[in-house]
């Protein structure tokens, strides 16, 4: 029997994204993993304010924690804001986390954030990878395509 297609997560509004992910790492797995935030962080993020470009997450005593995000301090927040780069602890069930922890010790796969969003039921949630390295020919090879299909699109437009 033919697996199922995973749907995709319902991104009402998306608040910071890791472009730089996707052609740093192969993308295997996908997950949809919550979010510890304290109160001013999510008044941040509501904001729109996030950076995600240099995080990274791992598996510690069965958790899972997001690792160098930035999200600032909230304009507005009096002297019991947050610290912007803490340790974040991600919400994911216990098969999840077991699945990430092998990947991560056995294969030696990388968790990266691509994005963090609100979904909609208005929960901050991050989008997870179990990504592996590219290296420089694969990177190579990804802007060769790229180049490509922008030349190839340029050549139709300009054909008809």
């Amino acid at each position: 029997m033919a697996r199922p297609k995973t749907q995709a997560f319902d991104k009402q509004k998306t608040v910071a994204e890791n472009r730089r992910a996707r052609f740093d790492y192969h993308i295997e797995d996908k997950y949809e993993a919550g979010l510890a935030l304290q109160g001013t962080e999510v008044k941040a993020l509501r904001a729109g304010e996030a950076t995600i470009a240099e995080s990274y997450a791992e598996v510690k005593d069965g958790e899972v924690w997001l690792i160098n995000s930035n999200i600032p301090e909230y304009s507005h927040g009096n002297r019991l804001n947050h610290e912007p780069r803490r340790p974040r602890k991600l919400l994911l069930s216990a098969r999840e986390i077991g699945k990430l922890f092998g990947a991560v010790e056995r294969k030696g796969m990388t968790l990266v954030p691509l994005s963090i969003y609100f979904n909609g039921h208005g929960r901050a949630k991050v989008e997870l990878a179990l990504a592996k390295g590219k290296q420089a020919h694969d990177k190579r090879a990804t802007i060769k395509d790229r180049d490509w299909k922008r030349d190839k699109a340029r050549l139709m437009r300009e054909k008809g």
